[in-house]
């Protein structure tokens, strides 16, 4: 019994050492996110890296989450006579919820790994410490554009998905099961807020932004400097951040959208 608290304890005090030291290393690395002013390069670089490549999963994902909504929606509400409503039904589920959480997701499987590998890997050869030697900061010339491009990139990956999304839906409901367009349009334009709906999305998806990248540079800069442990490192992350996600979004979603 003993040893099993004994164990737990020291569970729980690795949990909030590292913890502690992934705070302080996000505030060193926001520190040198001034510093990219002078180097916006680097910037569109990650930009490119983490987000345009990492367009082809988003649209794919994105049609075909659309697609099966519409369908779903309408094999629901076909019993209930209210299939004027999937325009709705539609754009809010992506909007609100799908848009950002598979986003985030997917973010962290394509983008998120790379990040941790990447960092992982220059670790591991010593970059980071012939940078150091060099009088080099590697948190703001290696961590802080990447984590910034993280930031930017998801929100507007997260749009993307949510409007594909929207016209799979339209292809399945209108084009292929043949609901009146205007129907479906109109109704989706009435009862979609920007403010409420769109906007909260959207913020949610800065959010997931921010942790899903600072979670994968944060185990790309500490992980142990072998291949194993860059491949432990790089698990670490997407299964933290699918946690962090699923449990931001609940969060989120109660205060959002919520009157708890």
């Amino acid at each position: 019994m003993l040893t099993q608290l004994q164990h737990l304890g020291h569970t729980i005090l690795t949990v909030f050492e590292r913890l502690g030291r992934a705070s302080l290393f996000l505030m060193h690395v926001l520190a040198g996110v001034p510093g990219l002013l002078l180097r916006p390069y680097l910037v569109i670089y990650q930009i490119y890296s983490v987000g345009v490549l990492s367009l082809t999963i988003i649209l794919v994902s994105g049609l075909f989450v659309g697609m099966v909504l519409g369908l779903q929606g309408y094999n629901t509400l076909v019993n209930f006579g209210a299939t004027d409503m999937l325009g709705v039904v539609v754009a809010l589920s992506l909007v609100r919820e799908l848009g950002p959480v598979l986003t985030s997701l997917l973010y962290a499987g394509r983008a998120g790994s790379a990040l941790t590998a990447e960092i992982g890997l220059m670790k591991t050869t010593e970059q980071l410490s012939a940078m150091e030697m060099m009088a080099v900061n590697p948190l703001g010339r290696v961590v802080a554009p990447r984590f910034v491009a993280g930031v930017l990139a998801m929100p507007v990956l997260a749009t993307i998905f949510s409007a594909v999304g929207i016209l799979g839906g339209h292809l399945v409901v209108v084009e292929l099961l043949g609901i009146d367009a205007g129907s479906f349009w109109s109704q989706m334009q009435d009862k979609t807020e920007f403010m409420e709906d769109v906007f909260n999305g959207i913020l949610k998806s800065l959010v997931f932004g921010f942790v899903v990248t600072w979670i994968a540079v944060f185990e790309g800069y500490d992980c142990v400097p072998t291949s194993e442990g860059i491949s432990r490192a790089t698990t670490r992350t997407v299964v933290h951040s699918s946690l962090a996600t699923l449990a931001l979004d609940f969060m989120l979603t109660a205060l959002m959208f919520s009157d708890i």
